[in-house]
């Protein structure tokens, strides 16, 4: 098959990285694979274009023109799926691509779409989905919410796990871990509430002297995280890593798989750690207290609950025996349910049916 996928943008972000592993694993199949990157090819487009995937950059223009330019492009290649990610490429492609006569039109939300909605928003996606053969969520909470947004097409909502490529453990010693090592992957920003870790681990390091929470990632909070750690006076347990391509070391370090986010989808970086058997603590909050549930390979604590996340660190440091389970059914639950090539085949699958 002839497969687009198309983004807002190739920067560095969970939605990207699953869209850039779809691309590598859906080429390696025998499929003809390319993107559309609507702004800005950004550092995961690198990447892609490095290995020898097309990528299409538009640019950013009024939405008629960019309508256009889809319509054009399609009709020149001549897919047989255009597969949209999120809104906003949804709303800019879905109907050009039908108009081009791609056979399938596909639409994933990547997020939670919460209420209370974006009604705006939500109507122009529901009147592009009109468009699309299928409308997935990443989880059953995001498919939930989907039937309840405005302009709802509930029977062409169907879930589609995340899946990640699996870690390989390597070595890590270089990263001089200590005692017990919390690991958080993701971007910097304001909904991953990494203040209430940060004063978790201020609360936790009097049980656990030897504790670290590695920060693996950047973004606009960083300078605030930084002040808040040196504030409450855990700045030698808290370190603060950057954005990093090698993350396999940190999975390899990590004792515990760490998120505080007060609205979460269903994070890679999630799916990663569980690859490599590492136990998480998390919100309970969206995709990913449901892959937690799901999995029973981690501890939940309440959203913005400082006290209850130090409870759970300490609960998993000081239990070995429950951090060895934890350990095997993380990584049961991924091989199960959420390997890139079981989300590869639930895509194809829907790229090849119709309703």
């Amino acid at each position: 098959m002839k497969i687009v996928h198309v983004v807002y943008s190739l920067d560095m972000g969970g939605a990207e990285v699953l869209v850039a592993q779809l691309c590598r694993m859906q080429r390696a199949n025998g499929h003809q694979v390319s993107v559309c990157a609507y702004s800005r090819l950004g550092s995961v487009g690198e990447l892609l274009r490095d290995e020898g995937i097309e990528i299409y950059v538009p640019g950013e223009a009024s939405p008629a023109t960019t309508m256009l330019r889809y319509f054009q492009h399609f009709r020149a290649l001549r897919p047989d799926v255009v597969h949209c990610h999120n809104v906003a490429p949804t709303i800019q492609a879905a109907l050009a691509a039908r108009l081009a006569g791609a056979k399938r039109v596909l639409s994933t939300r990547h997020s939670l779409v919460a209420p209370p909605y974006n009604v705006a928003e939500e109507v122009k996606f529901g009147v592009m989905a009109t468009f699309c053969d299928w409308i997935a969520g990443i989880c059953e909470v995001t498919c939930n919410n989907l039937r309840g947004a405005p302009m709802a097409h509930r029977n062409k909502i169907v879930r589609v796990y995340n899946g990640a490529t699996a870690i390989a453990r390597v070595p890590f010693d270089s990263l001089g871990k200590r005692g017990f090592t919390l690991v958080f992957v993701g971007r910097l920003a304001a909904v991953k509430n990494l203040q209430t870790l940060i004063r978790a681990v201020s609360i936790a390091v009097k049980q656990l002297p030897e504790l670290d929470f590695w920060i693996v990632g950047d973004g606009a909070v960083r300078g605030e995280l930084e002040a808040l750690a040196a504030e409450l006076g855990v700045a030698e347990h808290v370190r603060f890593w950057g954005e990093r391509l090698d993350t396999a070391q940190f999975f390899s370090a990590a004792d515990a798989f760490v998120m505080s986010s007060v609205s979460e989808g269903l994070p890679m970086s999630l799916l990663q750690a569980m690859s490599i058997g590492v136990p998480g603590i998390v919100t309970d909050v969206g995709g990913m207290a449901e892959v937690v549930r799901l999995s029973g390979a981690g501890l939940l604590a309440p959203v913005g609950d400082a006290a209850g996340m130090a409870e759970a660190i300490a609960k998993l440091a000081g239990d070995p025996g429950l951090r060895a389970e934890f350990s095997d059914r993380a990584k049961t639950s991924y091989d199960a349910e959420f390997t890139l090539e079981r989300m590869d085949a639930a895509y194809v699958d829907l790229y090849s049916r119709s309703r």
